[in-house]
């Protein structure tokens, strides 16, 4: 059952609620035992069972540390709400990096020191001193290059490449100029699109900004835009979300490219420039102006073309040919020329439940090469009283006898079509 966007709102509240509430049954808990557990231990190593001395001297300040220590965990937590598993996964592979890179240039060290004569209890403390420091850096280095580079994360050995392969399907990324176009919005009412739409925040902060623009016609756009987000996010055919990541300060494409290309998303857009920059970066475009281009029917009101009458029409006067597409067309006043190529113009269309209809008239050049004794130059005969079309003069005349028109060809008339008859007596 389909539920209305009021109760998808009302659930994903009630989720989010459900999940805060459980998150922060689970910080209480590790405050508590985390306390607990500091204070039995400073307790036990406060004083020796032995002897009775104090291991510690300073007992208050070794608790403030454990507990500052605590806090300092959970504080990261709660200042980092939106965690990802693959930045959780990213800080494991560059810890076990530089832990492994640790040990090894720990091996070197060792044999160095071996080697130099740096064995004695003098010169051990700086030895474990270095190597702690290596560590550190190179913990810290091997973290903070998986993390930038999780994306693009490869696996190289000769003549072999791991690259992470995307599945599923992709995330729409939508362009302020596609949600001023509002076009989108109409297509995602027809339930065509069932990918996640996001709508980053920045390109919200842009249609803001236009909507706070003085001039007229920028503020209309972007009142338009945040009307067609609206739109969006109350639709129960899509799933609409608002995408919070953070980037360095670019411009608005940019930025837009950049996020695509971190999240392998489709760009959606009516910028011709954003869609070949973003093309040239490797990044997926779907140009809406493009698509409407390709379902753009193949012909249109006012468009001239050619086709050939291949029968009758149901209506009186009509003739019926077809397009290369199968389409069929009617043509108005082409009943007495079945078997002909002719030159006609669209007057309308018509979408049906079996296809689409093209209605047409025969181009004004055509026009003159129709029925017996019309015409519209000359009133319909010439001066001596013969149908307008068979000329006088000998060196224009028909050979003798019946002949059968050719194809292309008026079968009332012996003149080439698109040709006006010529009256011998003006």
């Amino acid at each position: 059952m389909r539920r209305s966007p009021l109760q998808q709102e009302t659930l994903a509240e009630a989720q989010q609620r459900s999940r805060i509430t459980v998150i922060n049954f689970v910080r209480l808990a590790f405050v508590v035992i985390f306390t607990i557990a500091s204070f039995l231990y400073v307790n036990e190593l406060a004083d020796d069972p032995a002897t009775g001395e104090a291991r510690l001297r300073n007992v208050p300040w070794t608790i403030a540390i454990v507990l500052m220590i605590g806090a300092v965990v959970v504080a990261a937590d709660i200042l980092t709400p939106r965690k990802r598993i693959s930045t959780l996964v990213g800080i494991l592979v560059g810890l076990a990096a530089g832990m492994l890179a640790t040990w090894a240039f720990g091996q070197l060290i060792d044999l160095l020191a071996v080697l130099y004569g740096f064995e004695g209890d003098k010169h051990k403390t700086v030895v474990q001193a270095v190597k702690l420091l290596l560590g550190v850096c190179f913990v810290y280095l091997a973290i903070t290059v998986v993390l930038q580079t999780q994306d693009d994360f490869r696996l190289v050995i000769p003549y072999v490449e791991f690259a992470k392969e995307i599945r599923g399907t992709r995330p729409l990324l939508l362009d302020s100029s596609v949600l001023i176009d509002a076009r989108f919005a109409e297509l995602g009412e027809t339930g065509v699109i069932q990918s996640p739409v996001i709508i980053p925040s920045f390109v919200i902060a842009e249609l803001q900004l236009l909507a706070d623009q003085s001039d007229k016609t920028k503020r209309a756009r972007g009142r338009r835009g945040l009307d067609v987000v609206s739109k969006l996010q109350r639709s129960a055919k899509l799933d609409v979300s608002i995408d919070e990541t953070l980037l360095p300060g670019k411009a608005v494409d940019q930025l837009l490219i950049e996020l695509g290309h971190r999240m392998s998303a489709i760009v959606v857009t009516t910028d011709t420039g954003l869609a070949r920059v973003a093309a040239i970066k490797g990044v997926s475009v779907v140009n809406i102006h493009e698509l409407a281009s390709a379902l753009k029917p193949s012909v249109s009101i006012g468009d001239a073309f050619s086709t050939r009458i291949v029968k009758l029409g149901e209506q009186p006067g009509q003739g019926v040919g077809y397009l290369e597409d199968g389409t069929m067309v009617v043509v108005d006043d082409a009943r007495d020329r079945v078997g002909a190529t002719l030159h006609v113009v669209v007057t309308s269309t018509l979408q049906t439940a079996a296809g689409r209809l093209v209605f047409a008239r025969i181009n004004g050049e055509d026009v003159g090469s129709g029925r017996d004794g019309e015409s519209d130059r000359d009133g319909g005969a010439g001066g001596d009283g013969s149908p307008l079309g068979v000329p006088d003069e000998p060196g224009e005349r028909e050979p003798p006898g019946p002949a059968a028109p050719r194809a292309g060809q008026d079968p009332k008339g012996p003149f080439r079509r698109g040709k006006s008859p010529r009256n011998p007596r003006r």
